[in-house]
C-alpha cells in the first residue's frame, strides 16, 4: 500500500459527502444561531461573562465553559468511529503511530514564548498590570485547566484541522482548499468571543491567522501532533498566567491585564511576526520540504480497501 499523506487518511475510512455534512450542519448551525441571536438580541456576551462569574465565580464559570467541548470531543470520536469507520490515529496523523514527542514540542514552544513575552512585559510595564495569585484559587484553576484546557482545543484541533480538512481535502482534491476554508471558518467561529466586541473586527485578523497557522503546521508536518500541543499550550499558559476582564476566559491567573486593549500592532505583530518564527523553527526541526506542493497541491485518490 502506498504512503498516505494526511488528507488522504481519510481513505482508511468510509469516506461520503453527506457523512461530513452532518457534523458540520450540527456545529455550524449551533455556531451560526448563537452569533445571529447575539447580533439580532444585542446581547453584551461580556455582560454575560461578567454576571455569570458575580453569581458563580471564576474558576466555575470557566468550568462550565470548558466541559461542553470535552463532550463534542467524544461525540466527535464516536462519530469518525462508527459512520466513518475510520480511527482516531488516521485522523489525527499519518504516522504508523502518534508522535507525543512532537506534541510536547509544539506545547513547549509555545509555552517558553508566552511566558518569556508576558514576564518581559510584566517587567518593563508593571503598571499594566495587577498581581492576582491566590494560592487555593490557583489550584483549583490549574486542576480545571489541566484536565479540560487540552479537551477543548484538542475538539477544536480534530474538528478543524482533523475531520474537515481532511473531508474538505478529499472532496474538492486539493489541499490549499481545506487549508484556506477551515482557517477563515475557524477564525469566524470566533466572531461572538467578547473580544470582538471590545477590540473590533481587526481582531478576526488574529483568529484567522491562527488557524493559517495551525493547518500549516498540519500540512507541512502531515499530522496534528504540533497543531495539538501548540493550541494546548497557547490556551492553557494564558489561562494560568495572564487574563483579562473583557476576553471570553476570565479566570484566577496569576496576573490580570488592566489596560484598556488596542487593536493594532498587538494584533498584527504576533501573525505577521511572531507566526512564522514558529513555523521556522518547526520547519528547521522537523527538516520540511516541497512547501508548495503540500500546502497547495491537488490530493491523489486512492483506494479505500
Amino acid at each position: 500500500m502506498q504512503n498516505r499523506t494526511f488528507i488522504q487518511q481519510a481513505y482508511n475510512g468510509k469516506i461520503g459527502r453527506w457523512k461530513y455534512l452532518i457534523p458540520a450542519i450540527l456545529f455550524f448551525g449551533l455556531m451560526g444561531l448563537n452569533i445571529l441571536v447575539s447580533t439580532i438580541m444585542d446581547i453584551d456576551q461580556s455582560k454575560i461573562i461578567a454576571d455569570q462569574i458575580e453569581r458563580d465565580g471564576k474558576n466555575f464559570t470557566f468550568f462550565t465553559l470548558l466541559a461542553p467541548f470535552a463532550v463534542l470531543l467524544g461525540l466527535l470520536f464516536i462519530y469518525v468511529k462508527l459512520v466513518h469507520k475510520q480511527s482516531i490515529r488516521s485522523l489525527t496523523t499519518s504516522r504508523k503511530k502518534i508522535d507525543w514527542s512532537r506534541v510536547w514540542f509544539g506545547f513547549i514552544l509555545v509555552a517558553i514564548l508566552i511566558t518569556a513575552m508576558t514576564v518581559g512585559d510584566y517587567l518593563l510595564r508593571p503598571e499594566a498590570y495587577e498581581m492576582n495569585f491566590n494560592f487555593s484559587q490557583f489550584i483549583i484553576l490549574a486542576a480545571i485547566a489541566i484536565i479540560l484546557v487540552p479537551l477543548q482545543t484538542s475538539f477544536e484541533e480534530y474538528m478543524f484541522r482533523g475531520y474537515l480538512m481532511q473531508g474538505i481535502g478529499v472532496i474538492s482534491k486539493y489541499r490549499w482548499v481545506a487549508l484556506f476554508v477551515t482557517s477563515l471558518i475557524f477564525g469566524l467561529m470566533h466572531f461572538a468571543n467578547p473580544e470582538v466586541s471590545m477590540l473590533g473586527p481587526v481582531i478576526m485578523i488574529s483568529y484567522i491567522g491562527t488557524g493559517f497557522l495551525l493547518g500549516i503546521m498540519t500540512l507541512m508536518d502531515e499530522g496534528m501532533e504540533l497543531a495539538l500541543g501548540f493550541h494546548a499550550g497557547n490556551n492553557l499558559i494564558t489561562a494560568l498566567l495572564v487574563t483579562a476582564n473583557w476576553t471570553a476566559f476570565q479566570t484566577d491567573s496569576v496576573l490580570i491585564y488592566t489596560e484598556e486593549p488596542t487593536a493594532g500592532f498587538d494584533v498584527l505583530i504576533p501573525v505577521f511576526v511572531i507566526y512564522p518564527i514558529y513555523l521556522f523553527i518547526m520547519a528547521k526541526k522537523y527538516k520540511w520540504s516541497n512547501w508548495k506542493s503540500k500546502l497547495f497541491g491537488k490530493v491523489q485518490p486512492v483506494s479505500d480497501k
